[in-house]
Order: structure tokens, then sequence, then C-alpha cells
């Protein structure tokens, strides 16, 4: 591989062997060390540029022995998740419904009791605010349940009416809640049992889909809001955003930019990130709502580019030139965008699937998504490496493996769930649990601790503009800078298989005079440091400053 330049490297161990279980050997004596990335300062922003961390409420922690997650589980586990490096939480819905995931609320006003009570959340947002944690929960506004009052009081009120009967908003308003029609439309259409009527319901029958163009519709949605933005939450994870309206997607955008705004009127701070499961040119079509974050799906799942990077079949070139793209596009429809990009999440397999399990691989992955720009959102067990099986929706959100011990009854195990009922039995974890990871230096969970310890040390890696030093810049090998306000830090990527030798001396790359202070290795490799050499061992990122 031909010879880059980058800056004199006589310290390069200097955040090699501390950071990770990367050895180092040197042409010349180390004079100093750097700290390791436990003893990192973390210079945290107060700002909406945070490290999520989403979690499936019910398979979480479960604090009073039903098996169950909830909300005093999650609280319990707030220094583990600030331990990681985390400063944000996204919690999937909490709001009373029927079925296990909650996309199908009840009662928009009540926590569902398997999760606690009211009183639980308040107090897990007051326990997050005390940690510098910001609280952010799933809201469910593109449908309600079937068994929400608003659904029924209208049911009930069109199998009153005479068969040419035509209803009357004016004495069931919740009527115009939905889409009722007396034709079926479409095959998201379903029948109102008991009479000639149907409702419209995308994505299943129990979840019919509320009329987000009535007025009285919005009102209550934003009394909703003010609602949990009084009981402490900090931000709205927004549901189905693209399907507000499947017609008319202009429609969608607006409704995000009023919606939004509104929220502001009541907290200034309030952060907003939505679910737009397009492609790229979509999603920056919804940036136009003003709103600050998007899910970036383009680089997410089993074919986004953090998995296909991580595991070599594209290279980092393309990965940061993708980087680039992302920047310029979201951000000349919003300047002040903030991208929410993740690996997996709730509806996807998870990240060990797609990897084969291959620890270099899934650490270069998690690599990767926390040297990205915004706010990166983990799902619960990735840090681990936990598995899932097929499609099975249960089995993309098994219980968090704590301690290795499995739920078998009430009061089982030390905050063990038991996994979604109608998942696998047979889904076999491939790395250990939280206890055994956390002794151990090599372990993903450590991988991830020291990723989120560096970024958390460098606010510059989340809020900076991105530039390829395209001179030191070939296949698998890449380097960018970044800059914001008046700091600035060099990335050096190695994703290949092979080490890389890359010359840091050069004049015009603009990087010149720089020295690492921070090394991400996959494996256990040796970096090899020479005056103005840095040898790079394969599944790598190198920080300079």
């Amino acid at each position: 591989m031909k010879v880059r330049r980058i800056t004199r490297l006589i310290s390069i161990m200097i955040a090699t062997c501390l950071f990770t279980a990367c050895g180092y050997s040197a042409s010349e004596p180390v004079e100093s060390e750097p700290p390791s990335a436990e003893l990192l300062t973390p210079d945290i922003i107060d700002d909406n540029c945070r490290n999520y961390y989403e979690i499936f409420v019910g398979s979480y922690c479960d604090s009073d022995g039903d098996g169950i997650g909830d909300l005093r589980g999650i609280e319990s586990k707030l220094d583990y998740i600030s331990d990681l490096g985390c400063n944000g939480i996204w919690l999937t819905p909490v709001m009373a419904a029927p079925s296990y995931h909650k996309y199908d609320t009840t009662d928009y006003y009540m926590i569902d009791p398997a999760f606690g009570t009211n009183e639980d959340f308040k107090a897990l947002a007051d326990a997050c605010h005390e940690r510098g944690i910001r609280l952010i929960i799933d809201l469910v506004i593109n449908h309600s349940s079937n068994e929400h009052p608003w659904f029924k009081e209208a049911c009930d009120y069109l199998r009153t009416l005479p068969e040419d009967g035509e209803p009357d908003p004016g004495v069931c308003p919740t009527v115009d809640y939905y889409h009722f029609s007396r034709e079926k439309m479409n095959a998201s259409y379903s029948e109102v049992s008991g009479s000639d009527w149907y409702y419209e319901a995308v994505f299943y029958y129990t979840q019919p889909d509320l009329n987000l163009h009535n007025e009285a519709v919005v009102d209550e949605l934003e009394n909703v809001a003010a609602y949990w933005i009084d009981m402490g939450c900090d931000g709205f994870r927004m549901d189905a955003a693209m399907h507000y309206d499947d017609e008319v997607s202009s429609y969608n955008i607006d409704f995000l930019h009023d919606y939004y705004e509104y929220c502001r009127t009541l907290d200034p701070d309030f952060y907003m990130v939505s679910e737009v499961w397009a492609s790229e040119k979509t999603i920056a079509d919804y940036y136009a709502s003003g709103t600050p974050s998007f899910f970036n799906f383009d680089a997410a799942d089993a074919e986004g580019k953090l998995i296909r990077a991580g595991r070599g079949k594209l290279t980092a070139e393309k990965f940061v030139e993708a980087c680039a793209d992302y920047e310029k596009t979201y951000g000349a429809a919003n300047p002040d965008f903030i991208d929410a990009p993740f690996i997996t999440n709730h509806d996807m397999g998870r990240v060990a699937n797609a990897l084969q399990s291959k620890p270099a691989d899934m650490k270069m992955t998690a690599g990767l998504l926390l040297s990205m720009s915004g706010s990166p959102f983990i799902y619960y067990g990735e840090e681990i490496g936990m598995k899932s099986k097929g499609n099975a929706d249960e089995n993309k959100r098994l219980h968090m493996n704590w301690d290795g011990t499995v739920y078998t009854g009430a009061g089982a195990g030390s905050g063990v769930c038991r996994d979604p009922q109608g998942a696998d039995a047979d889904v076999e974890q491939k790395f250990p649990s939280v206890a055994e990871q956390e002794k151990d230096p090599a372990s993903i969970l450590s991988y991830y601790k020291k990723a989120l310890a560096i970024r958390n040390a460098y606010p510059e890696i989340a809020r900076g503009h991105m530039e390829i030093v395209n001179e030191l810049t070939d296949g698998h090998v890449t380097v960018i800078t970044k800059t914001w306000n008046d700091r600035r830090i060099a990335i050096v990527y190695n994703t290949g298989e092979e080490s890389a030798t890359v010359d840091i001396s050069g004049e015009g790359t603009g990087v010149k005079g720089m020295k690492p202070v921070a090394v991400l290795c996959a494996e256990t490799e040796s970096v090899v440091a020479q005056p103005e050499i840095l040898e790079i061992p394969p599944k790598s990122i190198v920080y300079l400053k």
C-alpha cells in the first residue's frame, strides 16, 4: 500500500495501547503517554448533539420480578448507561397499550401499568437530568389502538346510523378523528364490525390511522405534548412520520414543522428526531421541515453504509464520501440539522447477525458510527454483541443480557426480563453478559466505552464540518478533518484487512503538526511508530490533534 502523508509521529503510541487492546512498537523512545480512555476528560456540550441509547422498555430491566422491563428498572441502570458514555435515552412507547410493543396506545396520558406509573416516569426523568442525561420518548400519533376510547366511541356511533345515514361530527366529534368510509378504499381498510363501514389502518387492523388533518385531533396531540414535556420529557421520537398523510408528503413536512415549533414554545431546548424510513433524497426533503433530526436509514441496517464499511465491503473512502454527502445534502435543506445515524434498531435484525458475530467487524462498525457527525443512536444490547433471529419482531427485542441469568418465574434473576411472548426460545447469544464483558478490556462493551469516551472528550467529532484529505485517502485508508468553532481534529481510518503505512509529514495536507491523541483497534495488533510514519493495523481508527 502506498505511503501517505500526515504529521510527525514520535508519540503515536500515545493513544495506541492505552485506548485499545493494541500493542505498539517504536523506533524511538516515547517520552510521555496520553491518558487511557477511562481517564480522558469529558468535554460535554449541553446541546442536542447527544449519544443516545435506545431502550425497548419491556426487555431491558425488570424491577419487580414479573419478567417485564419497567421504568424503575431503567432508573436502576442509569449509572451503567452514563458510564457507557451515553447522555441521551430514547424509550420505545411507554403509554398504555394492549400489545407488548406499545405502538398502539389506548391512553396518551398514562404510563402502561406493566411499565409502572406516571410518578415512576417523573422520577426517571428527574434521575436522568441529575446525571446530565436527556430523555426522549416514542410518540405514536399516526395511529392509535382500536381499543382507544376515541375509536370505540366513533364505531359505536357509526353502528347507530341508518343505512343511508351520514356521520355528523357535530353529534360525535370522534367520528372525524379517523378515516372512515362506506367503501373498502384499498387493502389497508378494515371493517367496522356490526356495520357497513370501513376504517383505514395502514400498519395493522388494530392500529386505525388518525386523521391529522382534523384540527381537533391536532389540539388533542398538542395537549399530549404539553403533558409529557411538563413531566420532564426532553423530546419525541416521531414514529412513522412519512405516513401521517400517505399521499401528500408536503403535509407531513408542514405538520412536523408546526408540531416542533409548538413544542419549542414549551421548552426551547426541545429535541425531535423522526422516523422517515426512506432514501437519502426523501429524508433530505423532510429536513425542509426545519426539525433537527431524521434517522439516517441510508447508513443503517444490513446493507447500509455502516455495516458494509465495517465488514470491508465498502471502502473507508466511499464511507466518508457518503458522510460528506449527508452533510451537504441535509445541510442544504436545514443548516442546523443534526444527523441521527444508527446501525440497527428495534425493527431490524441485529448487527451481530449481519456481521456473523465477527468481533473485529462489529467493533469497526461501532467505531465508524461513533466517529460520525450528529447524534448517534445505540440500540440496547448492541454494545455487548447481542443477536436476533429471523424476521419476527419479537426476536429483535430479546431480553438484555445483564449477568447470564434467564427469567424462570416471578422474582427470578437480578433485573432479568423474559423475552417477548412469541420470541423463539433458542436464540443463543455468542458473546458474554454485561457483567463478564465489563471485566474484559478487549470486549465489545469495552470498545464501545472507549469509542464513546473519545467522542465525549472531543466535541468537534459530533459537531465539526467535515473535509476529506484527498491526498491521504485511498480505498480502505482515509483521512478526514472536522472543524467546529476553534477546535479541529483529524481522523485516520483503516477499514481493511491489512496494515497500512501512512506518511504524515506533508505540508499541503492540512494536518501537519497534529499528534495522535487516541486510537481504536478492533484487534490486538501492533502500531509501529516512527518519525512521521504511522503503520496502522487492520480495522483501526487514529485520532489526531
